[in-house]
């Protein structure tokens, strides 16, 4: 989440005008994450989550996100919910931004994840892969091993200037990984951005998740990988096995990885690494002015990509042999 179009007060009431959720009390930014923009809108009526879909957003693409989150919904996953206008669009515009109201979840996100959590969200992303599955839509990852190299010249040479020698470190990753990418595993509805910012907790058990803007078809074993890189590495960047092993196990409670799943991870955990290291080499050299936005650093993922590079097997991840 961030902000990068700012709203008035003027505007949000005439927006809200058209939803039944009583009037505007208060509202303000949310400054986290990097894609769209993003309000806390608190009413007579309660709290309400306001997004602006951004140009990264495909306007296309928001009848998938939408329905994803009611279809997760109405199999017991614990998401926010599109809120209706009383014409019943779920989707309008604000800003000169597509935009839409989703309600808000309780619940608080964990900055130093325990292996109490990490087991939390791997159940959790198992029940979501399972709630997915008979999902009509399909969405295609943009952000997969095909986009990673037009990421790459996003960045327009300036990759070492934010670290000596990290163009040839990207170009000979993404050399591995166009000519090594797994084929044929398992695949469905996945998160795509589960981050420890992305799911809620009370009293220690998963209440939520949110942000499903990234969410798309592709292997699910993929969001493992995903997850073990946000969850399961320490400030100082090395990889804590006993969050890695909480975190598969409770995947595997809910649903088992299959021997090819098992034997793609390390692949699929360099794949995840790579994208987050050019995502956010992407955002971290094109801050718009004056946006209320904190680019996080594009190293942090390079450190995590020299450890999957020496990994042998899943084993090392912490996955039962």
């Amino acid at each position: 989440m961030a902000v990068y179009t700012d709203v008035s007060p003027a505007e949000l009431e005439a927006f809200l005008s058209g939803y039944d959720v009583g009037t505007l009390t208060s509202f303000h930014g949310i400054a986290e994450g990097v894609e769209n923009s993003n309000f806390l809108v608190q009413t007579t009526r309660g709290s309400y989550i306001l997004t602006l879909y951004e140009k990264r957003v495909n306007r296309d693409d928001l009848p998938f996100f939408i329905g994803l989150m009611e279809h997760l919904a109405a199999r017991g996953l614990s998401c926010p919910q599109p809120v209706a206008q009383r014409s019943g669009a779920v989707l309008s515009e604000i800003a000169g931004r597509p935009a839409a109201m989703v309600t808000f979840l309780p619940g608080v996100s964990v900055r130093r994840p325990t292996a109490e959590h990490c087991a939390e969200l791997g159940r959790g992303l198992a029940q979501l892969h399972l709630a997915g599955a008979d999902f009509a839509l399909r969405r295609a990852n943009n952000l997969s091993v095909a986009g990673w190299r037009p990421l790459f010249e996003a960045a327009d040479g300036e990759a070492d200037g934010v670290a000596p020698g990290l163009a040839g470190a990207i170009e000979a990753e993404l050399a591995t990984l166009e000519a090594s990418w797994p084929q044929g595993l398992p695949s469905g509805v996945i998160h795509a951005d589960l981050f420890p910012d992305n799911a809620f907790f009370l009293d220690e058990k998963l209440s939520g998740i949110i942000d499903f803007y990234f969410a798309c078809t592709d292997f699910l074993a993929y969001d493992v990988a995903v997850c073990l890189n946000a969850w399961c590495f320490e400030q100082d960047g090395s990889y804590n096995v006993t969050k890695g092993r909480a975190l598969l196990s409770g995947y595997e409670a809910v649903r088992p990885l299959s021997a090819a799943e098992k034997a793609a991870l390390p692949r699929l955990a360099r794949g995840a690494a790579l994208r987050f290291l050019l995502t956010r080499l992407v955002d971290w050299l094109n801050v718009p002015e004056g946006a209320l936005v904190r680019p996080k650093d594009p190293l942090e993922y390079l450190k995590k990509l020299r450890f999957h590079q020496a990994v042998d097997s899943a084993q090392d991840y912490g996955l039962a042999s």
